[in-house]
């Protein structure tokens, strides 16, 4: 049988999703409750791996298990055996024909910034702080150069291990929701930091320090080198996938 799961994490202690011979890693965890509840070794596949500091509000997994569980045993078991940081929000049985990465259509991300000019306490896990007043609205419009099918070879790691630069990016959004300003970002797929260095890249431009039209100009370039730095990772937050409706899933993750 084939499972999914829903997952959500806050990412600040660990590694990354991808499981690792050293440190500590979002996959691990999950693979080690489940294959308590499975009675059996279980190893997962998910939508879309993150990074170290990275947060998910719902990650989706796919394994395979012969262990007659009900879907809330699945849930609430797996929950026994996790840690604080971690948690299971839903299981489903799904057709053996589903897959967590390549039956996404799109993958949604959200970028959260504390705009004001002191840093957070309570709030410090999940935004990056920026105390320089910004332009959302320069932002937004520089933003959607974007959208659309490109080469993001301007907004790639150099340990980036794809085989093609180009990704179709659906949708672009920067608001201001009081002291925060929020960067949603949903893609068919993301190349290893594009979230990120995008942000990076923007940041100059609510800063009023670039034009709007300079998010343009890198695209075009390609040119790693003369985009804006990394953005760090506390305030990027895996939002979830999106999968075509006929799959036995939330409604919220289909389309």
């Amino acid at each position: 049988m084939r499972y999914a799961l829903g997952i959500e994490y806050d990412g600040t202690d660990f590694f990354g999703w991808q499981r690792l011979s050293h440190g500590r890693s979002v996959q691990g965890e999950v693979e080690a409750a489940l294959s308590f509840v499975a009675a059996h070794p279980v190893e997962v596949t998910c939508a879309g791996r993150t990074d170290a500091g990275v947060h998910a509000r719902c990650q989706v997994v796919h394994f395979d298990s012969d262990a007659r569980r009900s879907e809330r045993a699945w849930a609430l078991g797996t929950n026994s055996r996790l840690p604080r940081d971690v948690a299971v929000l839903w299981a489903r049985e799904v057709p053996d024909a589903f897959h967590a990465r390549f039956g996404a259509r799109a993958r949604r991300y959200r970028y959260t910034i504390l705009n004001r000019p002191v840093r957070a306490a309570l709030a410090a896990r999940f935004v990056t702080w920026e105390r320089v007043p910004l332009d959302a609205a320069r932002m937004q419009a520089a933003a959607q150069s974007l959208v659309g099918e490109h080469d993001f070879s301007a907004f790639r790691t150099v340990q980036c291990q794809a085989k093609s630069p180009m990704r179709n990016l659906h949708e672009i959004r920067v608001a201001r929701e009081g002291d925060e300003v929020a960067i949603e970002v949903e893609a068919n797929a993301f190349l290893h930091h594009m979230v990120r260095n995008i942000v990076g890249s923007l940041l100059p431009v609510g800063r009023g320090e670039r034009d709007p039209d300079w998010i343009a100009a890198l695209l075009a370039g390609r040119d790693r080198s003369v985009a804006g730095p990394t953005a760090p990772a506390s305030g990027l937050c895996f939002i979830a996938p999106r999968y075509p409706r006929d799959w036995p899933l939330p409604d919220d993750l289909l389309r």
